[in-house]
């Protein structure tokens, strides 16, 4: 998942960035390690959700968001541009599902830190207990996200040093590490947990249940449309963005599809645990090769990298929707900023919500259930907010066929209905898989499964339409509703959805 700051889509004017720098960019915002093990229980069918996700999901993410960000640089990010083709209302809710989302995947990363804390010890067996255990979990959840939450308040210099440090050592060395390890274990001839062979490729279409944790591949991919607001700062953008995004889409796949390999490669398919399973690979290979000490230096490392990421997320989102909320879509409670310029309301609510679902944990059947449900929440909800990202995509190209776009997806209109389509396609079969129980994990009682999930997502969706249904005039902040540039449809007096008039011939010519 992204750790960049959605909501502040300044865009340089000076090209600075080159093709690589800009795909090294989305790989460290993109690539998380958390999520292989749910992955590498379908052993080399991985490969096939890796490349299906990529092409029905990240590239037309990436693509797509790009010609939004540089046609609608303005603030409010995916508020903007939903709004610009829907109207407020949508916009609204697509920004408040961006905050929601986040808010409800820090139990689930936050319980993968401590999972690797915990294997700092000596003893894996005692390791995998106190890693399995509820209060321990819970403790150790709300305690690291209530201290990023009191560093976040003291604003964005606080907490610069911890993300940058955090991202660099929590993913791109362990990752390098995972690969290098299966690669090992591969050429020394070790027994594989998982069987090889072409006809292993392909999912088995006839058993449902293997669909449904693949769904939650798509998140992996999630958040490359953050760093599609850099695309005014390379040289060329037409064709070298493209490029950008073809390495660092390769790149990505090839660092997931090979990390999920090697955790099959050792960890047996019937102990994947979906929380542990990657530090019992580091623990298991570092065994053999008498360097017990290198998998607690790796658990370290990966505890680093989620700190350094969620001290950013806190953040992140809660200031998107602060800056549309100040614009008159919240109520003055939240638009309230501290000293240090910190929508500071926000995150204390935000923490409340993080401190509910962390009891979650105790009550249902595991923490391995727990961390299944409300990973699926969360990719629901950012699915939903993908959905009418793709849809404004495809309806602006109709609506507003005049706004300058310094970036066009290729193609013209059938190239955005074939990216944006392959999108919504794509994340609509996710979103219908993610409600399905996983017959691989044990979630108690499926109909309660799908009743939170069902239950989780009208709520979510509800809260935005509730909210700006009953806003107020007085919500609105004076000198932030000024600094809130207002829609195009809005400027030429039309209503959104409508479609826009040809700029007059001087201005065209100007």
């Amino acid at each position: 998942m992204a750790t960049a700051e959605p909501g502040k889509l300044g865009i340089a004017q000076k090209a600075t960035l080159g093709v690589f720098t800009l795909a090294i960019m989305n790989v460290t915002a993109v690539v998380s390690l958390r999520g292989l093990p749910a992955e590498a229980e379908y052993g080399l069918t991985s490969i096939f959700y890796y490349l299906f996700a990529a092409v029905f999901f990240l590239i037309p993410v990436s693509i797509v968001a790009a010609e939004l960000a540089t046609a609608w640089p303005q603030k409010g990010g995916v508020f903007r541009w939903v709004g610009e083709a829907f109207g407020p209302r949508w916009g609204f809710v697509a920004i408040f599902l961006l905050w929601a989302e986040s808010t409800i995947w820090f139990p689930t990363v936050l319980t993968f830190a401590w999972v690797s804390l915990a294997f700092i010890g000596p003893q894996q067996k005692w390791d995998q207990a106190l890693a399995a255990n509820n209060i321990y979990t819970i403790i150790a959840v709300l305690v690291v996200y209530w201290g990023a939450t009191f560093v976040t308040l003291r604003g964005l210099k606080a907490s610069s040093t911890i993300s940058k440090w955090g991202g660099m050592i929590g993913t791109i060395v362990p990752a390098a590490v995972l690969i290098l390890v299966g690669i090992l274990y591969l050429f020394q001839g070790k027994p594989l947990q998982i069987q090889l062979g072409w006809d292993k490729l392909i999912p088995d279409f006839t058993n449902f249940d293997n669909l449904v944790l693949a769904a939650s591949i798509f998140l992996f991919y999630a958040g490359m449309e953050m760093n599609a607001i850099h695309v005014k700062e390379i040289d060329n953008p037409s064709s070298n963005y493209p490029k950008a995004i073809l390495i660092s889409s390769i790149l990505t796949v090839v660092i997931f599809v090979l990390g999920t390999l090697a955790i099959g490669f050792i960890v047996p398919n019937s102990q994947i645990n979906l929380t542990q399973s990657l530090l019992v690979a580091y623990d298991d290979f570092f065994r053999v090769f008498g360097m017990p000490w290198a998998g607690s230096v790796l658990a370290v490392a990966l505890f680093a990298g989620v700190i350094g990421g969620v001290t950013v997320w806190v953040a992140g989102p809660s200031a998107g929707l602060a800056v549309v909320g100040r614009a008159g879509y919240l109520p003055p409670f939240f638009q309230k900023m501290n000293k240090n310029g910190v929508a500071s309301n926000i995150l204390i609510v935000q923490g409340l919500i993080v401190t509910f679902l962390a009891i979650m944990f105790v009550i249902l059947p595991s923490v391995q259930a727990a961390y299944q449900i409300l990973s699926q929440l969360t990719v629901t909800l950012y699915l939903i907010m993908y959905l009418l990202m793709f849809c404004a995509g495809i309806y602006l190209r109709h609506t507003e066929p005049h706004t300058a776009r310094p970036y066009k997806v290729p193609g013209g209109e059938a190239g955005m209905w074939v990216f944006a389509g392959a999108g919504l396609v794509g994340s609509l079969i996710a979103f219908v898989l993610s409600f399905v129980p996983p017959s691989q994990i044990s979630v108690g009682s499926p109909t309660t499964y799908v009743l939170i999930l069902i239950a989780g997502n009208l709520l979510f969706v509800a809260i935005p339409l509730v909210i700006y249904a009953v806003r107020k005039p007085h919500w609105k902040n004076a000198e932030d509703a000024a600094d809130f540039e207002p829609f195009g449809w809005e400027l030429e007096g039309r209503h959104p959805g409508t479609v826009q008039k040809p700029a007059p011939a001087a201005e065209t010519a100007a």
